[in-house]
């Protein structure tokens, strides 16, 4: 896990919260979002020192930088000029490092956009979820096609042009014709990155509880079916193939040379560090590596008493250490294998025989077999990867794996 660490910034806030969010994000007024920013701050400030208090290494060199929430371009231009001038103060960032923001169309400012160019941002991901705006609009998305594609333009015109649109397949009132129409446009715009996700109903969000109660409201009654969904998931990775749009994990496509660096670190096992609300990190150290994550609660993050890993030095005096996942030899042959089957071409057997030893890589094999003759992955001696199938129903291959190598 050598090399130079992705630094991941958690960004909370929303204009609006969608329907079927269950994410650490809500709508807050500005008081609240200087308050967190002020936090954040003060975590990045103290982040090399908590590392070293819990033995983990944390390189000074960056190279990916990803603004995630909530939607991280409400925030204004000087509290981007904060965080940035925290992140320089601690880390040295690279040349060309690939910096990414995740934006909801309409949502991000000129002044704001502006600072985040002179910044080095270079990589933007719009939250575009359907071009159509009666999907769009059913699950509180507050954008339409038009602005869509008036943003797309602006940011280009910015000098922005590594560009990501997510859309999401089984959103309510969705047709075969309609989400047809929303993969086409995708593509038509040109956009050098897709990610398609299928609509995970949460039952504690909005349109989760309208679901389990049968109501109508959010569109609950008109939420596609799971196989209807699967179908339409299936159809974009052969349209987006078909249009050089190739996919290389399970719901992320990109043109040739426009991977998301960044996201190719968790799938990797590389290391990431992440600040602010509910953020994970991995980190190395002598025996392996370790793995935190922050508190999920606002108003625990923003406590003087927050269990968060970077309140460590602050709190150890006082109170319980927060808690760390201390990965071993044989979580990271477990990680290696499960990550790196999320991605297209796979997992390489002979890297991990030779970086893991037989012994593991004969355990598991048993189950590999097991789980290639159900359809799911493709079983080679030098590699092992997900079927189509298998991308599809990637987290019950995951879990069959996982309780074969239990027993």
């Amino acid at each position: 896990m050598a090399g130079p660490v992705g630094v991941y910034i958690s960004v909370p806030f929303c204009k609006a919260k969608c329907t079927f969010c269950n994410f650490a994000s809500g709508v807050f007024g500005a008081e609240r979002m200087q308050q967190y920013v002020d936090r954040l701050c003060g975590e990045i400030r103290t982040s090399r020192a908590a590392a070293q208090n819990i033995a983990a290494a944390l390189p000074r060199n960056v190279d990916t930088i990803y603004f995630g929430g909530g939607t991280p371009s409400l925030l204004s231009a000087q509290q981007f000029w904060q965080i940035f001038n925290h992140l320089r103060g601690e880390f040295d960032l690279a040349n060309d490092a690939e910096i990414t923001l995740e934006c909801a169309p309409g949502q991000l400012s000129d002044e704001t956009l502006d600072e985040l160019l002179q910044q080095g941002m270079n990589r933007i991901s719009f939250g575009v979820q359907s071009f159509v705006d009666r999907e769009t609009a059913a699950v509180g998305r507050l954008h339409t096609q038009q602005q869509c594609e008036a943003e797309f333009a602006r940011v280009r015109a910015a000098g922005v042009d590594e560009i990501n649109i997510d859309l999401i397949a089984g959103l309510p009132h969705q047709t075969a014709q309609s989400w047809r129409y929303s993969v086409e446009q995708a593509i038509a715009s040109g956009t050098p990155h897709l990610s398609v996700y299928m609509l995970e109903v949460d039952d504690e969000s909005r349109l989760g509880r309208e679901m389990l109660e049968q109501g109508t409201r959010y569109g609950a009654s008109s939420v596609p079916g799971e196989d209807e969904t699967a179908d339409w998931y299936q159809q974009a990775c052969t349209t987006f193939r078909a249009a050089g749009v190739q996919q290389y994990e399970i719901s992320n496509f990109a043109r040739p040379g426009h991977r998301s660096r960044h996201n190719l670190k968790y799938w990797q096992r590389q290391p990431y560090i992440g600040f602010g609300l509910d953020a994970h990190s991995m980190l190395p150290t002598d025996a392996g590596a370790v793995r935190f994550a922050n508190t999920s609660d606002l108003d625990e993050y923003l406590g003087n008493a927050a269990p968060t890993p970077f309140r460590l030095l602050e709190s150890a005096s006082n109170a319980a250490p927060p808690e760390f996942d201390v990965i071993g030899r044989y979580e990271a042959f477990e990680e290696s294998l499960f990550l790196g089957l999320r991605l297209n071409e796979g997992v390489d057997l002979k890297h991990l025989r030779n970086r893991f030893g037989d012994a593991l890589l004969d355990d598991a094999m048993p189950a590999l077999r097991e789980v290639r003759d159900a359809g799911l992955l493709e079983l080679h001696s030098d590699n092992v990867r997900l079927t189509s199938h298998g991308r599809l129903v990637s987290n019950e291959v995951f879990n069959r794996l996982l309780i074969s190598s239990a027993a």
